[in-house]
């Protein structure tokens, strides 16, 4: 056998455990490059709720200009967001079902009670057409928009973490290098909440 020949035989398992090696190695950055977009995501689901929240205190002075008779929806509404604004979510949490479900709680409950707000403001035509008013609706309605995306956008990037952690090759690299990596718990919210607050008029 020629020299050429053994050189190209004994380079034949070299590059065969190289192309191995680079092979394995696709999907090694795949676990933690997916777990920071859903953390990224439920960072933004926490700011599109805070910004929710900062519209509610003049949305609430605006109306109890035209309604101070309606002392009971307003101090419920400032009770929730109390609440709603004390639970505060990390990306830590995707991986706590128990702090995520009382941040979810606290939002549905804050999402109750604005509904209740918005319909008492049909009692009231003069509130209905103050410029504050129609102000504040449109940026809350467009905040509800924008938390519906968010959310939405956390889930599927959960999905695809989880995914991920059950599924070949990265059920190889979970097991083997990523051992301490728990699937995330998704953003879900109860039926009677899914929808956002009337705000339209």
């Amino acid at each position: 056998m020629s020299m050429a020949g053994l050189v190209a035989i004994s380079r034949t398992p070299l590059s065969v455990i190289f192309l191995g090696l680079w092979l394995a190695g696709c999907g090694v950055n795949t676990i933690p490059t997916l777990e920071e977009q859903a953390k990224a995501k439920l960072s933004d689901v926490s700011n599109q709720y805070q910004r929710r929240a900062d519209l509610i205190p003049n949305l609430v002075e605006t109306v109890r200009g035209y309604a101070k008779q309606e002392r009971e929806t307003l101090e419920a509404v400032v009770n929730a967001r109390a609440k709603a604004t004390s639970i505060q979510i990390t990306p830590d949490a995707a991986t706590d079902p128990e702090k995520l479900k009382q941040f979810q709680e606290a939002q549905g409950q804050l999402s109750s009670a604005l509904g209740r707000l918005i319909a008492v403001s049909e009692n009231y035509p003069d509130l209905k057409s103050n410029q504050n008013f129609l102000a504040l609706q449109s940026q809350l309605e467009g905040t509800e928009n924008r938390i519906a995306v968010a959310r939405r956008d956390y889930i599927e990037a959960v999905r695809a973490f989880n995914t991920e952690l059950r599924t070949f090759p990265g059920i190889l690299w979970a097991k083997s290098l990523y051992s301490g990596q728990k699937p995330m718990e998704p953003f879900s919210v109860a039926e009677d909440v899914k929808r956002a607050p009337p705000v339209k008029f």
